[in-house]
């Protein structure tokens, strides 16, 4: 479904992305992983349309998009959840849901909504309420949500773990496993390394702009190098399962 080959980029002289390569199969979820400063944000950024790279290519479905501007992606069914949420604060919850479904036409707004809240109960419950005055993890679900009024088939999380608390990111890994199960395919992108990889099939680690290392998720977990990087090596989380 997405093929990321040879790709680089920067801003100005100095370069971020060094040849990244990797892909994600249709029905997967896979793991980006990687520390502050890895790279990530400037890999989605090029996914999404937002920053054209230096080399390399961006296929999705086969087709080229790496020069294509960031509306066609979301119609071809690249949508991505963005990190710190960016939702409208001052804007109602539906009003923050709908804005995500207006790529596709008013028709389909009407038509997904209902879909999106029986997803979502807590938001369904306050439809009216500011966005900025929910909690965190009800910020993250309408970061969410409003996402899925775009229709991904393709849905790119970016650290949707940060600044929640431990049950609170429980709760939204379970989200993103059961749009899993429903048919949606995700790329997962995280500093939570044990987090991202307990939900993950497949995942790659990125350092200072390079893929580092690749494969099954589970055999990551327990290699040495990301146990020492991420946790420390005696450390065991609680997300192993």
């Amino acid at each position: 479904m997405l093929q990321v080959k040879g790709l680089s980029a920067g801003y100005g002289p100095i370069q971020v992305l060094r040849r990244i390569t990797l892909h994600v199969s249709r029905g997967e979820i896979v793991a980006l992983v990687g520390a502050n400063g890895a790279g990530k944000s400037t890999l989605l950024r090029a996914l999404s349309g937002l920053h054209r790279p230096w080399e390399g290519e961006i296929l999705f479905d086969a087709e080229p998009i790496h020069r294509a501007p960031p509306d066609h992606i979301v119609r071809r069914g690249l949508v991505q959840v963005p990190e710190a949420r960016q939702l409208f604060p001052n804007m109602t919850v539906r009003e923050n849901v709908e804005l995500g479904g207006y790529v596709h036409g008013r028709k389909h707004v009407e038509a997904s909504l209902r879909k999106v809240f029986d997803l979502f109960p807590p938001l369904a419950a306050r439809p009216g309420q500011k966005a900025g005055s929910l909690s965190g993890g009800e910020q993250q679900m309408l970061s969410i949500a409003r996402a899925l009024m775009a229709r991904p088939r393709l849905l790119v999380l970016d650290e949707p773990s940060m600044g929640l608390a431990p049950l609170l990111v429980e709760e939204i890994y379970g989200t993103i496993e059961a749009l899993h199960r429903e048919g949606t395919t995700v790329l997962l992108v995280e500093q939570n390394a044990m987090g991202a990889l307990a939900v993950a099939e497949r995942a790659y680690v990125m350092e200072s702009g390079r893929i580092v290392l690749s494969g099954d998720a589970s055999e990551l977990m327990e290699h040495d190098d990301v146990q020492r990087a991420y946790l420390g090596k005696e450390y065991r989380h609680k997300w192993e399962r």
